[in-house]
């Protein structure tokens, strides 16, 4: 379920320093970087977790979907009901010569969503709603949990990290009038509340990484 809330999607990183304070992944670059890579992530509603994508240099394209649950039940109104194993996920496909898998990470730690709350983002509450990395190889694995195992020494936030580094099993894509809804659907209001505070934090704390456009030329 969408709220819309009085809070303010920009409080998403008030747990953590300053973003010149939160740190680079410490992650060996890849001896030949491919020209594309995927990544599946999860962290709260997907509308806002694309939107932050969308908007980040170096992505060639998202998808909004489903993962960790079985096909049959991949549907938005099954897994709205948190019963399914299911997270709210979106894959990232990325080019790594311009922007590499450890920055999408520090992307989606500091700015796409809270990694401290367990099952929930602000009042989407459920399973459905949980913090995820489904790594498809050993370095995605590798990488992610070092990358926690780096933030959680470091004390960035006043909370554990409670992203979980699971299996990709499989991504299953969401209906059709989920896909790009945030530029859909700019004045919604739980994508005004919610949504868009995380885009102009994006652009305020990584303005090297932000781009106005995304795929396909829209603004």
């Amino acid at each position: 379920m969408r709220f819309s809330g009085m809070f303010m999607g920009a409080l998403l990183a008030s747990a953590a320093f300053g973003a010149s304070s939160f740190p680079d992944p410490t992650l060996p670059a890849p001896a030949a970087p491919a020209k594309s890579a995927v990544v599946v992530l999860a962290g709260g509603c997907f509308w806002g977790l694309e939107g932050v994508y969308e908007h980040t240099k170096g992505v060639l394209d998202t998808q909004v979907g489903y993962s960790g649950g079985a096909k049959k039940t991949a549907t938005y109104h099954q897994v709205s009901d948190g019963n399914t194993g299911h997270a709210e996920s979106i894959k990232v496909t990325y080019d790594p010569s311009v922007i590499s898998y450890g920055q999408i990470l520090k992307i989606f730690f500091d700015v796409a969503h809270d990694p401290t709350t367990l099952n929930r983002q602000h009042n989407d509450v459920g399973t459905q709603y949980r913090s995820a990395i489904f790594y498809a190889n050993d370095e995605q694995k590798s990488g992610a949990e070092a990358y926690i195992k780096q933030l959680n020494a470091a004390k960035v936030f006043r909370d554990p990290i409670v992203t979980a580094v699971v299996p990709l099993e499989a991504f299953y894509a969401a209906e059709a009038y989920h896909q790009h809804y945030l530029d859909q659907n700019p004045t919604q209001p739980y994508i005004v509340s919610q949504d868009l505070p995380k885009i102009e934090d994006l652009k305020k704390k990584y303005p090297e990484w932000y781009r106005k456009e995304i795929n396909g030329g829209k603004k």
